[in-house]
């Protein structure tokens, strides 16, 4: 049909301008042609004139010229084929319904294309970039899914240009250089409850005829925009969660940061500023007191460290199973403490692998001056390993106490520790077969100090670094430095629930509710174990920057999106198993230890989820078990702990620390 508007519309208008009123509603009426920019001219309206003209739901396709519409008329166009092309035409506002309803992805007047239907590689994530005019280039987009959490609007279409602006000129793909508009589309957007507005945005490619891909670094450089929460505030966006990326095909390899809810808002940035402030008197008394503290402690070391000089030799420890040693047979077996044999080191001292006389290769872990392990957490441990005998314990096989020395003989680990077979210095397979045969051994040694220890003992540390791997990757537990005995029943036969203590152990592993209540349970281990797994499951590590593991999972299962933090290193696994794995994982590391289960229902849970992985993963569970190691990197690495977690008594502020590593996959 022919432009039949100009005249019609334009003499209707002009008859009822004098009205204070006209109200016109031509919508559903199957109008087509365009709609003339020239249809106000030569109208003058009166001040209190208001015009409304409705034109939704219509076949009207396009707009002559530039539509400049008087501040008293209102005029609706949507539902028609040219709000297709609003953000072309700048007539986003008049294509807006008013009907009540959220916008949804519907809304989103995407580009009508005029390329070729399925001309793109679709078999490696490859498609048309829809913010390219007038081009068919197709390319591989990097996604992210964002939820604007105290948006200012209620709609998102007008602002979608400013949207877009501010996107692109944030978000630099080498320094200084912002990506440009086109490589931005806005793919789907839905309101929630808030209101809150969720997005997906697809991020293109430059346009080039060199490829049709981002590079690893550009697409690392997105994500940690986002991940990082760099870009700048806005006040019509406000703030927003990172719910996920999807890299697909090419971009399937490319390590991309963990996810986080949570970004530091300015109210927060304040509350920290103002409490520091607060607090500055207060450190500086404490302090004073410190040293003061400090200056009597080495009074008294100085003591101490003379009468021991002078005291006469020990008398040796009487311990059946457990050799003592003497400085030079440790001294001969590390060849006089060589760098060379040197395996790892922590605030306690130095580990050294050795070979004693009768050739039996160990490992000695040797206590420095001023080391966090005492003599009360050295005899601790020998008095506990020699009684406790478990394939899933790591054997104390002698120690050495002379010349100020205090060293400890185990037998030798030749995968380290749990810890290092999930750091990236380790490229040996890790699928969940064999992360699961960790899991169970680690919880039967547990259960074995629980229930058949003699009297029963609380571990109090468990966290991956103690947690070490034999030849055929048999987990065994270690460092009981910390243990202490649980309650035993009186003379009625009545036993307490707890042991009452002061709060020591590893953070991020340690049971919040003991942490709060000084009352050490056995569900305390519990809850250090369901860390243990988390661990396994994700390749996180358990805290950093006051966001710990245990949050971040449950957000992630909470929205259903369980699946994108599994470690990608995992490979191929079964999903039925994966869930058991992480519903276990999530009730050992509840807050309340009431909710938690014991360690037996903890095993028996692990050996039914062990019944339902295919027999082909246990297969090459065996294969890999098989071999004198799995590490891929020199034997100097076993046992590194430079980088990990320190055991360290807990006065409250000392929980969480804020120099603690980022989550990340390791």
């Amino acid at each position: 049909m022919g432009p039949f508007l100009p005249t019609c519309l334009g003499s209707l208008i002009s008859r009822n301008c004098r009205n204070s009123g006209l109200y016109k509603y031509l919508d559903h009426n199957l109008l087509s042609g365009y709609v003339p920019s020239t249809i106000w001219e030569n109208i003058t309206f009166t001040p209190d004139t208001k015009v409304d003209i409705n034109f939704e739901d219509n076949l009207l396709s396009d707009i002559s010229g530039i539509l400049d519409i008087p501040p008293n008329v209102t005029l609706k166009l949507n539902g028609n084929p040219v709000c297709t092309n609003a953000i072309q035409h700048n007539i986003s506002l008049l294509c807006l319904s008013d009907n009540g309803t959220k916008e949804t992805s519907d809304n989103l007047n995407k580009p009508v294309s005029t390329c070729p239907p399925q001309s793109c590689p679709i078999w490696n994530y490859f498609e048309y970039v829809p913010t390219l005019p007038n081009t068919c280039f197709c390319a591989a987009p990097f996604g992210v899914g964002l939820r604007l959490r105290s948006p200012s609007i209620s709609n998102f279409l007008p602002y979608r240009d400013q949207f877009d602006q501010f996107i692109t000129s944030n978000v630099y793909v080498k320094p200084n250089v912002p990506l440009n508009l086109y490589q931005l589309y806005v793919d789907s957007i839905e309101w929630e409850s808030g209101p809150r507005l969720r997005m997906f945005l697809l991020f293109f490619p430059e346009y080039t005829n060199n490829s049709n891909t981002f590079n690893a670094s550009v697409i690392q450089a997105i994500a940690d925009t986002f991940a990082r929460f760099t870009l700048p505030g806005s006040d019509i966006f406000g703030p927003y969660d990172l719910l996920n990326f999807t890299a697909q095909g090419p971009y399937s390899n490319v390590l991309l940061p963990s996810l986080s809810n949570h970004g530091i808002s300015k109210g927060a940035v304040a509350g920290i500023v103002l409490g520091s402030i607060s607090c500055a008197i207060v450190i500086v008394m404490s302090l004073l007191l410190f040293f003061r503290k400090i200056h009597q402690r080495s009074q008294a070391k100085v003591v101490k460290d003379q009468s021991r000089s002078l005291a006469v030799p020990k008398v040796p420890l009487k311990m059946d199973g457990v050799k003592p040693f003497s400085f030079e047979e440790l001294q001969m077996a590390t060849s006089s403490f060589n760098i060379t044999t040197l395996i790892g080191q922590g605030g306690y001292g130095k580990v050294y692998k050795g070979t004693l006389a009768d050739g039996v290769v160990v490992a000695i872990k040797r206590a420095q001056q001023g080391s966090l392990q005492g003599d009360k957490e050295f005899y601790t441990e020998i008095e506990m390993l020699s009684r406790l005998h478990h394939r899933n314990l790591v054997s104390l096989v002698g120690y050495c106490d002379e010349k100020d020395e205090q060293m400890l003989v185990y037998e030798f680990m030749p995968n380290g520790s749990l810890h290092d077979l999930l750091s990236a210095k380790y490229k040996g397979p890790l699928n969940f077969a064999t992360r699961l045969h960790v899991a169970l051994g680690a919880a039967r040694g547990i259960l074995y100090l629980h229930t058949e220890a003699d009297p029963p003992i609380i571990h109090r540390d468990i966290k991956a670094n103690n947690i070490l791997l034999d030849s055929k990757l048999t987990a065994k537990v270690s460092d009981f430095g910390i243990s202490r005995l649980a309650p035993v029943s009186d003379a009625k036969g009545v036993a307490t629930a707890h042991v009452s203590t002061n709060v020591k152990g590893t953070p991020g592993y340690v049971d919040p509710e003991y942490f709060l209540t000084h009352k050490l349970t056995e569900k305390s281990d519990v809850y250090s174990l369901g860390i243990v797994f988390l661990e396994l499951l994700t390749g996180m590590q358990p805290i950093s920057h006051g966001r710990n593991i245990v949050r971040e999972v449950n957000t992630a299962c909470q929205s259903g999106m369980m699946f994108s933090i599994i470690d990608r290193s995992m490979g191929v696994y079964p999903s039925d198993s994966v869930k058991k794995f992480m519903a276990l994982a999530l009730r050992c590391s509840l807050d309340e230890t009431k909710d938690r289960p014991s360690m037996l229902e903890v095993v028996r849970e692990l050996e039914n989820i062990s019944s339902m992985v295919p027999e082909s993963d246990h297969t090459a569970l065996d294969m890999l078990s098989s071999g004198a190691s799995v590490a891929s990197a020199p034997s100097s690495s076993v046992y590194d702990r430079r980088s990990t977690y320190l055991t360290i008594d807990l006065p409250g502020s000392d929980l969480v620390s804020g120099v603690i590593p980022t989550i990340k996959p390791r």
